[in-house]
């Protein structure tokens, strides 16, 4: 048996022993330890992906843990192993996978969403989502794998490169992981944040923080920028005014990425887009190549996952970390799943 946490549908999680799902041939099971809530997560608790999750659901999928259980005709990973999950699933025969694009596969499953996911003590996933964690990194640490490669994906997409000047409008965990991935670049970043504690995380990583309720962050960009505009700006709040920020902000020729999850359609400043021949740019998920740089940052202390983690609560108290996220005050929650130590 194993303890896992349930989205029910109306804003609401129980806590409950299920039986573990042993492996099948070519499947491994985790013991999981720790699995951090992402905005995604808050998406499902809000009702907007009730369409894609089965209530009840075991969601999330930012997590580490250690190989349990392996199924049969599984090779290269053994019983004790530290490792985290790229939770995707992809068909391998649609347009985008032929093309090379297996991680927007037009029929792609999202493990942790579309099926079950990572809030539990146990987990059954394909092997072949297994990443291995470097030895001596905490477990902790490793449950920020996955947001950190979705971070060295959208900066991959910017194509920003050393010297230019970078705009990261959110300084939740990803737009934090990607001034961390923006910096590592050589570039020069600034964050847009409302939020008092995130601005105080952002400052304490070294970062110029704008608090966009005193300052304009359009006129901020233009005297650091010499009048130019940024080269890219990252749009990682999910919000309308993000949009209506980001646009401004850039220069001639300059690149907006699409991070956050819009749930309803937003205006854009298309004159803004014609004006300055300016480009949008999609960035959803990540490659297999991302996860592998995002283990090397973490490793390196690049990204600096301690500073990220406000804290880490049972699985018992998944309900109590929910509302935590949705006050404010904090950047990264883990759920201690109690397996993998």
């Amino acid at each position: 048996m194993t303890q896992a946490a349930l989205y029910v549908g109306d804003r609401t999680f129980t806590v409950e022993e299920r039986p573990a799902v042993p492996p099948g041939p070519g499947e491994v099971r985790i013991a999981v330890a720790y699995t951090g809530i992402c905005g995604t997560d808050l998406h499902v608790l809000h009702g907007a992906m009730d369409h894609r999750v089965s209530v009840p659901a075991v969601i999330g999928h930012e997590m580490a843990g250690r190989v349990a259980e392996l199924g049969a005709g599984v090779t290269g990973w053994r019983v004790g192993d530290a490792v985290t999950v790229m939770p995707l699933a992809w068909c391998g025969r649609c347009p985008a996978c032929r093309a090379g694009n297996q991680h927007v596969c037009h029929r792609l499953t999202f493990i942790g969403v579309d099926s079950p996911g990572a809030m539990q003590g146990s987990w059954t996933v394909p092997a072949e989502t297994l990443v291995g964690l470097p030895e001596g990194m905490s477990l902790r640490h490793g449950a920020l794998i996955e947001p950190t490669a979705v971070a060295v994906h959208d900066v991959r997409r910017s194509r920003l490169a050393a010297g230019e000047h970078a705009v990261v409008i959110g300084a939740g965990p990803v737009g934090l992981l990607i001034a961390c991935v923006a910096r590592s670049v050589g570039a020069a970043v600034v964050l847009v944040e409302l939020d008092p504690h995130r601005r105080d995380v952002a400052a304490k990583l070294g970062f110029t923080v704008v608090d966009p309720a005193t300052t304009d962050p359009a006129d901020f960009v233009d005297g650091w920028t010499g009048g130019a505009g940024a080269a890219v700006v990252f749009e990682v709040s999910g919000s309308a005014g993000g949009v209506r920020t980001a646009t401004g902000l850039l220069a001639v020729r300059g690149r907006l990425v699409v991070v956050g999850i819009h749930p309803v359609p937003r205006e854009v400043d298309l004159h803004r887009v014609f004006w300055r021949e300016l480009e949008i740019v999609g960035a959803r998920v990540y490659r297999r190549d991302d996860f592998t740089e995002a283990v090397r940052l973490l490793a390196a202390g690049e990204a600096p996952a301690a500073d990220l983690i406000s804290a880490v609560v049972p699985l018992s108290d998944v309900a109590g970390a929910f509302d935590a996220l949705e006050r404010g005050g904090v950047v990264k929650i883990l759920i201690d799943c109690g397996g993998g130590r």
